[in-house]
């Protein structure tokens, strides 16, 4: 027996990745959007904060279980930034050559480029759930000053995994997800939620 389960997003590649791994332990994934949910608000200074707030309003507006995720990518030298701020790091509107052009001027007075990308799902079972699924995962990295690949978005060309000797924009899309800060919290998800 499946229950439907909305994914606060509307994102069709996470939704394909979270059905195939929720499915099996029960959950049938469906974007807010067939919901006519709007995107909630993203207010907060914390992956975790953002992610209860998306869960929650989801689950308020269904009246069904629902999940969200926040991530961004955080660099070290840049205490954390952009960090929740990922997406419109280089402001209004949100642009991926802007952010990391942005990224790369302000990495170039620091020596230290480790990175990690960062990922904090949360499950709730209904708009009030007090206790809430939290799994997380975290991906580390290197930011390099010149792309390398064409696959992924947002950072990946940048984001250079140096025991892979590859960027995330290098690498398959089964091999991102298998390592992969979203990958890593979404199994960790679904062995909490067994």
């Amino acid at each position: 027996m499946t229950q439907k389960l909305i994914l606060a997003s509307n994102n069709a590649g996470k939704l394909k990745e979270f059905n195939a791994l929720l499915a099996t332990v029960g959950f049938d994934v469906h974007a807010q959007g067939e919901y006519g949910v709007p995107e909630a608000e993203e207010p907060f200074a914390t992956f975790v904060e953002n992610a209860l707030a998306k869960a929650r309003h989801a689950a308020r507006l269904t009246g069904l279980p629902a999940l969200a995720d926040d991530s961004g990518v955080c660099v070290n030298a840049l205490g954390g930034a952009p960090g929740v701020y990922s997406a419109r790091f280089a402001g209004e509107p949100k642009s991926d050559a802007r952010n990391n052009e942005k990224m790369i001027a302000e990495l170039a007075q620091h020596e230290d480029k480790s990175a990690y990308y960062y990922c904090v799902l949360v499950f709730v079972r209904h708009a009030d759930d007090p206790q809430p699924v939290i799994a997380d995962g975290v991906w580390r990295g290197v930011m390099q000053a010149e792309p390398r690949g064409d696959g992924g978005f947002g950072y990946d060309p940048y984001f250079y995994v140096p025991e892979l000797g590859k960027s995330a924009a290098e690498l398959a899309p089964e091999e991102k997800n298998r390592l992969s800060h979203r990958g890593q919290a979404l199994r960790a998800l679904v062995e909490k939620l067994k």
